[in-house]
């Protein structure tokens, strides 16, 4: 009896160390050195700033539980003929702390392509309260990017969604 409680102890010891050693996806989805421009880029393109709210967890019932929840950030170039550049993607946390930045040399988004982060469910750090400060540029011509993050959830037959958009800043 004894042996089996301790062989039953070492194979969940083994399972628990496993799960706390899964590699978060968010950290590394795109291979973002494909996408960066290492040519000069034109002095006349415009620059600006795009926050966006994102909700790696919601509160459910009260304030003291909370639910996680998967976030796809979507970062669209809705000009049809011209590509513009991103050139950092930084994800704070509630507390406004800076949990990590994705890329901080500048990439291309062709036109009508549609570039996206997936913060997973797992991944907590942002809490219900993160967000994101977009650095870009464009022709000053062009439409101006577009960030939306949608956030999912899902349990047993039950799912709930919801969107935000982004929103220029200074």
């Amino acid at each position: 009896m004894r042996k089996a409680a301790v062989v039953l102890f070492v194979i969940v010891s083994i399972i628990s160390s496993c799960e706390n050693k899964k590699e978060i996806s968010s950290i590394s989805p795109v291979n973002w050195n494909k996408r960066t421009i290492y040519n000069s880029l034109s002095d006349t393109l415009k620059f600006g700033k795009t926050y966006l709210a994102v909700y790696s967890q919601i509160y459910n019932s009260t304030e003291h539980r909370t639910h996680d929840l998967t976030a796809t950030i979507s970062i669209r170039n809705t000009n049809l003929k011209d590509t513009i550049y991103i050139q950092k993607a930084d994800y704070y946390n509630t507390k406004g702390n800076l949990i990590r930045t994705y890329f901080n040399k500048t990439i291309y988004i062709s036109p009508l392509e549609t570039v996206e982060i997936v913060i997973d469910e797992s991944d907590k750090e942002g809490g219900t309260g993160a967000n994101f400060v977009f650095h870009w540029m464009i022709n000053p011509t062009l439409n101006e990017p577009l960030f939306e993050a949608v956030m999912i959830s899902t349990t047993g037959q039950q799912g709930l969604s919801f969107t935000t958009q982004g929103k220029k800043i200074n």
